[in-house]
């Protein structure tokens, strides 16, 4: 199972790294979250620091975007900021423009605009 999971990572930053010349990462507080009960398995399968680990070396830039930088409560379109999203909201519904994401896609698109703006790109 180590050999096909290391597989999987080595393949998956390799297609990454070949697609985009620079990738912005969301700096996550992994030993944070392995204490909660409920994430900890998905996050240790998931091997994200192996995943950053790789991404770094492989990729020509990598930018790290804050763990503290509203990603999620931001709408992508608008810049409408929702302070009252809790993480039990799977979707997001800007309160000012009417947007409607999935609340990831959103925060995935924040996370890349934001990685732009720290290269000077955007």
């Amino acid at each position: 199972i180590a050999n096909l999971r290391a597989d999987a990572t080595h393949k998956l930053t390799t297609r990454l790294a070949q697609k985009a010349c620079t990738i912005a990462l969301e700096t996550l507080n992994v030993v944070g979250m392995l204490k909660n009960r409920r994430l900890a398995r998905a996050i240790a399968d998931a091997s994200f620091a192996e995943i950053v680990r790789q991404l770094c070396y492989k990729a020509q830039q990598v930018i790290r975007v804050g763990s503290f930088y509203p990603s999620s409560k931001t709408c992508n379109e608008c810049g409408t900021m929702n302070p009252d999203l809790t993480l039990a909201d799977r979707v997001w519904v800007c309160p000012a423009c009417g947007t409607v994401l999935d609340r990831d896609v959103n925060a995935a698109q924040n996370i890349r605009d934001e990685g732009l703006r720290l290269v000077g790109a955007a």
